[in-house]
This record gives C-alpha cells, structure tokens and sequence, in this order.
C-alpha cells in the first residue's frame, strides 16, 4: 500500500473528504488529473501553488514548501485515487475529456484486465464512471497516454504474454510439487521462485497452483492455502499488524497475498469499529452539506474564550484539593458556545453515521476506516470540552448533597457520570440551558445513590468504635508490625492483580504503591496520555471492583 511522501498533501485529502460537499470534490477530482498530466518531474512546485490550482484556494499553512514534482506526482495520484473513492461514478460524457473503460484499453493494448488493474500500484490513474447506465472503471485519455510514454517498456512486455500452456502448467506443478515437500509452508516463497524459472509472474504461479488444488483437492500441493480462515486466526492477524509486524511477514507466515492480509485487516478493524455504538441527537440542519463549515467551525467568541481560559488558569482559589483546583482552569461556556458545542459534536456523530452506512466489513478500505476514526475521535474531543466545562456543576451540587459521613470524592465520580450521560442524552435544538437539564441528571442520581450507601453503612456496621473504647491497650512488637505490613502489601497486591492493567496502574499511582508520593489525576492523565476525567472513571470503576472482589472474598486487610 502506497503511502503519501508528504504531510501537506495528506492533510488537504483529509480536508476535503471531511468537509468539503461532494460536488466540490468532484471539481477538485478534474482540476487533480489535469494537473497530473501538466507536471514536469524535473521541477519543484509550491505547495500554495498546488493547493490554489485543486481547491481554488490560496491557504496561509506551508508558505515555504516546496515540493519535487516526482514526489507531487506520487501524492497526486493517490489524492486522485483517495478522492474519487469518496464520490459516487459520474457519466462518462460528463467527464472533461474522453474516457476509455477498463474492456477497451485491454482490447487496443491486447492485455487483460486483471493487468491493467495491476498497474494502478504503477501509477496509472483511474476513476469511477458510469457507462450506459453501469459502473465502470474509467481511465482518461490523456492520463493514459501519460502512463504508456512513461511504462513502455513494461507495457510492450505485457502485451507479449501468451497463456499457458497445458505442458507449461504441469512443468509449474511438478516443480512447485517438489519444493513444497521440502518446504510445505513457504508457499509464496516457492511461487516467487517458481515464477522466475519458468519467466512467469508470481501471480501467475500461484494462480495455477490454486486452481489445480481446488480442482483436485485428494491431490493438493497446498492442501492449507485458500481454506477460509477462523475469526481468531483474523483477530490474530490484526493483532500482529497492529504490533508492527508488516504484511509481507504475515503473507508469508499465513500463506496468503498481501492482498489478503490487507483485507482480513481492515476486516477486523471494521467490525471492531462498526461494533463501538454511536448515537446522536439529529438537528434539521445536518442533511445541508453546505452548512458543513457552519458546524465544524469555531465557536462563537472564540477569542474571548481562549483569554479567560488563560486568565482562569491564575485565578483558582487557594487552598483547594488538586483534583477541586483543576476543575476552575476551564472557562464557563455561555449559551452560545454552549449550543455550537453540541451541535458539533453530533454533526461529527452524525457524519460518522452516514459513513457507517456505507461500509460493508467484508469489503472495507483503509480510507473509509481511517475518515470513521477521526470523526469519532473529533466527537470525542468536543464532548470532553463540553464535560470538562461543566465540572463545577458536579462539585457544587456534590457540596450541597453530601452529608458529614458521605464520601466527597466517590459522590464526584458518580457525578461525573451522570454528566457523561447526560452530555450523550441532551437536546441542544430545544433552546435550553445544558446546566438546568446536567443539574437535575445529577440530582436524580444522587437521589438513588446516596440512600442505598446509607443503607449500606446501617446494614453492615461494624462496631469498630466501641470495640476500640473498650480493648485492652496490647502493644505488638515491632517484627509483627513488619509481618502485618507484608501481609497487607500481599493481599493489596493480590487484589490489584484482579484489575486490567490501566485500572491497576491508575490505582497504584493516585494510591503511590510504587512511589514515594501520589500522583495528581493530571500527572496519571500525562503518563497514560488521557484526560483528567477519563482517570478520574477509570479510577472509581477499579476502586468499585476492588469493594467487589474484596466482598466476595472476605478479604481483611491487617
């Protein structure tokens, strides 16, 4: 898979696809290709120039760059390639000059189209049209031409190949028959070398090869290769990917194409995202593509909300608890920027849907994959804007609430939560104030929440206090105070073993186990690379497993 050789121009694809309305990229798809056909691989060009001549835009970012015009044609041809994957096939004769499909190209340069297919990795570009009515892959003429001056050579050699024949194809399989005894599970391995001593193509061996194993399966040479693979072996092979192991290595361990490899990953990555839920709340507007700047852009009185960000960084109030103290760096939202907020983040939702729409896991691409993923984490972001601008509402209601034997900091988590939920569940388009609707979620919570803790205070008493007031004042030496630590580290850590690893470790360093201080929500938040918030849940979700564990065990800590 081919990849971008530079940012600049993978940061303008990712631009338009985003939020540039579809009869917009369709322009930019005809302005790309005839660009591409005007290059001169000995210049440089600008990237202002590059990107003025795609998007009819002269952008203030890159104002120094300049690009070798070898390395623009590469990123060109896959902006083309990326482009026109996200727009539906147009008429052939709408198409600024003449169009050739994939059948007439194979007839007048006498190759197939499996071939032609294969030279999009060299560079020839195409793009989807409409022919009579069905989608076809469509190459311009010029485009064309550009490609056969530039690859004649490999064009003149394709166009000798001759099928095989039947003594060609039973020379191949014996061949392949003598070297997978020896080796039966280097299948690729032995096509390559098979392709070169007969002066084939390796696709070409291993085209015959599997055709005679499903043909006669008592008699296969690979019996292995082609079966359908399990759902864990494909969670296997995603899982190797995603460790760094490249393609070529997991072709050649599971016996299949790179080709293959690619498509069981981004399988799995699509089920894994297609899986995760997204809701939105719908808003009239978010069907008009061309109000799509109006939504994604900044907030009302931006400015003004980035200066008393930093003028509340040096006004919170002494004296505070970290965890209380982080909540007043973050500027309250007025009515406005509060709506624009929501309204962004279920635009991005909503986006992220439609394109959830169209994806079939069987036949997903990285593109699709990667546009679902930025959308999902660009939500994300505006919700914790959202949540971390309401934090105070959490510790003021908390403060009103909380009796001298509730505990403050587990009344904020559950807090917390409800303003997640709440920030989910909330009606923007309603014109009211996200605090009234957070204040009674909270509220209602705490309604439920706060009794059943009390009950279970009554419930299991324990008598401690009276016990203590009447025991007899009996000293330990100091080797059973060593020997009561130790078991107390070892059925601490005995515990924590029960958590996942994050839990385990965000427990340890707000606890400092395995330090000599405690570590604040945002020192945990640095190191994990998390926001305060997402530490504080994680926190209180293994703090609460720990109650759990340690019930259902008996565990007493001396």
């Amino acid at each position: 898979m081919r990849q971008y050789k530079h940012p600049a121009i993978k940061q303008l694809k990712e631009q338009q696809i985003r939020f540039a309305p579809e009869e917009r990229r369709l322009e930019q798809l005809n302005r790309a290709e005839k660009l591409l056909t005007e290059l001169d691989p000995n210049k440089k060009y600008p990237y202002q120039y590059v990107c003025f001549r795609l998007t009819e835009y002269r952008p203030e970012s890159y104002p120094h760059l300049m690009i070798d015009g070898t390395d623009l044609e590469h990123d060109l041809e896959l902006f083309i390639q990326d482009l026109s994957s996200t727009v539906r096939p147009i008429p052939a004769e709408e198409v600024p000059e003449p169009v050739l499909t994939l059948d007439e190209v194979s007839r007048s340069l006498k190759v197939s189209t499996k071939t032609i297919t294969r030279w999009r990795d060299k560079g020839l570009v195409t793009r989807r049209i409409l022919c009579h009515g069905k989608r076809k892959v469509g190459i311009r003429r010029s485009l064309l031409q550009r490609f056969l001056e530039r690859n004649g050579e490999h064009v003149e050699k394709s166009s000798k190949f001759t099928q095989l024949t039947e003594e060609e194809k039973m020379a191949i399989l014996q061949r392949a028959k003598r070297l997978a005894q020896r080796a039966p599970d280097r299948f690729t391995e032995i096509c390559r070398r098979v392709a070169k001593k007969f002066g084939r193509s390796p696709e070409t061996v291993r085209y015959t090869i599997k055709k005679h194993d499903q043909a006669q399966a008592s008699e296969a040479i690979f019996p292995d290769v082609g079966a359908p693979l399990d759902e864990q072996t494909k969670q296997a092979i995603y899982s190797s990917f995603r460790r760094g192991i490249s393609i070529n290595a997991l072709a050649e361990k599971f016996q299949r194409t790179r080709t293959s490899m690619y498509r069981i990953v981004n399988e799995v990555r699509a089920k894994q995202v297609l899986d995760h839920p997204l809701d939105f709340v719908p808003y009239e507007g978010f069907h008009d593509a061309k109000r799509a700047e109006e939504f994604l852009g900044d907030m009302p009185d931006f400015a003004g909300y980035e200066a008393s960000r930093a003028k509340a960084r040096s006004s919170v109030p002494k004296g505070l608890p970290p965890e209380l103290a982080a909540l007043y760096e973050v500027p309250l939202l007025n009515r406005e920027q509060e709506a624009h907020l929501f309204r962004q983040m279920n635009y991005l939702k909503y986006l992220a849907s439609k394109l959830r729409e169209r994806i079939d896991p069987h036949k997903a691409r990285s593109t699709d994959l990667d546009q679902l993923e930025t959308l999902t984490e660009q939500a994300q972001d505006v919700k914790e804007r959202l949540v971390s601008a309401n934090m105070r509402l959490v510790a003021s209601i908390v403060k009103r609430h909380a009796g001298p034997n509730d505990n403050f900091f587990e009344l904020m988590s559950d807090g917390n939560l409800s303003l997640l939920r709440a920030v989910e569940k909330f009606d923007f388009s309603r014109g009211n104030k996200f605090s009234t609707y957070a204040s009674w979620a909270i509220m209602k919570n705490f309604a439920r929440s706060i009794p059943e803790q009390k009950h279970h205070r009554e419930r299991f008493v324990t008598g401690h206090d009276e016990m203590f007031e009447s025991a007899a004042d009996i000293r330990t030496d100091e080797q059973e105070i060593v020997a009561s630590a130790e078991r107390a580290h070892h059925a601490v850590n005995r515990l924590l073993g029960r958590l996942d690893e994050r839990e385990r470790r965000i427990i340890q360093m707000r606890a400092g186990l395995n330090a000599d201080h405690r570590f604040t929500l945002e020192q945990v938040g640095k190191e994990l690379g998390i926001t305060k918030e997402r530490v504080r849940q994680l926190e209180a979700r293994g703090m609460e497993k720990l109650r759990v564990i340690a019930n259902q065990e008996h565990v007493e800590l001396p």
